[in-house]
């Protein structure tokens, strides 16, 4: 099984010519699309995306993700291998939340130009490397076969969470379509803290919240914390849009304290 995450959209042909190519390399291949509406060139997004949907597929499947604003450039192509499946795409931080998550393995640059198109584009390595390595991986090629051995992947700041005596430091990761402040911090944290209420700092605003378990815990158009079903902290609005109300958008610094 390999998925398919991007930036590409539906409009375009871009998609389609990267399974086209699996397809012709693997005709048994089983595609799964999980987006292709990520914002343009948003690699947090993108990012969050893969870490939210990949943790519900079964062991040994293939994720495939482009957002590669950086295409063509000096950013390496890799495969990811983890404890559960493998991550294909570049070398921009799209796959190591996703990838972290999962226990990394191994990690190898993809320089085996057996595996890739014949003709390489500039501008479209998601058609002519990534999705032949994705074809031939799902076709039983073992993942030292693609390339050397890496250690030293790309994090961009939106991974970490900056731990305190007493505070996380985090960043919003993601607006959701109900206006909710997902974060970087996951339930690993808040667990370690036992807290049932917490203060946040976003912005210039400063809230102390109830740490529930369901939007519903308070009032209508009153704001909560919890733990969502992706597994990072959020702050919501019951019934109502709180990233509209807070001002905020992804990459905010957030901060919280347990109250």
């Amino acid at each position: 099984m390999i998925t398919l995450t991007s930036d590409f959209g539906l409009k375009d042909p871009y998609v389609a010519e990267m399974k086209g190519v699996i397809l012709t390399i693997n005709p048994k291949a089983m595609l799964i699309d999980i987006t292709h509406e990520v914002e343009k060139f948003n690699i947090r997004m993108a990012a969050f995306m893969l870490a939210s949907a990949t943790q519900y597929f079964p062991q040994g499947t293939i994720h495939l993700a482009v957002v590669d604003p950086g295409v063509g450039a000096q950013r390496r192509a890799i495969l990811i291998q983890t404890k559960k499946s493998f991550f294909v795409g570049p070398d921009n931080g799209i796959l190591i939340l996703a990838a972290q998550n999962q226990g990394i393995e191994h990690v190898y640059q993809l320089t085996n130009h057996m595996f890739m198109l014949d003709k390489i584009s500039s501008t479209f390595h998601g058609r002519d490397i990534f999705a032949p390595a994705a074809a031939h991986l799902d076709k039983g090629i073992q993942p030292r076969e693609f390339g050397p051995e890496i250690k030293d992947l790309t994090k961009p700041e939106f991974v970490s969470v900056k731990q305190t005596s007493s505070s996380l430091i985090g960043e919003v990761m993601h607006i959701d379509g109900f206006g909710n402040i997902i974060t970087n911090i996951n339930e690993k944290y808040m667990v370690q803290n036992h807290a049932e209420k917490v203060n946040v700092d976003l912005l210039d605003i400063s809230l102390k919240l109830t740490l529930g378990k369901t939007y519903a815990e308070t009032k209508p158009k009153e704001p909560i914390a919890l733990i969502g079903s992706h597994g990072f902290v959020e702050i919501a609005l019951n019934q109502g849009n709180a990233a509209e109300k807070f001002h905020a958008k992804a990459g905010d610094k957030i901060v919280v304290t347990a109250a």
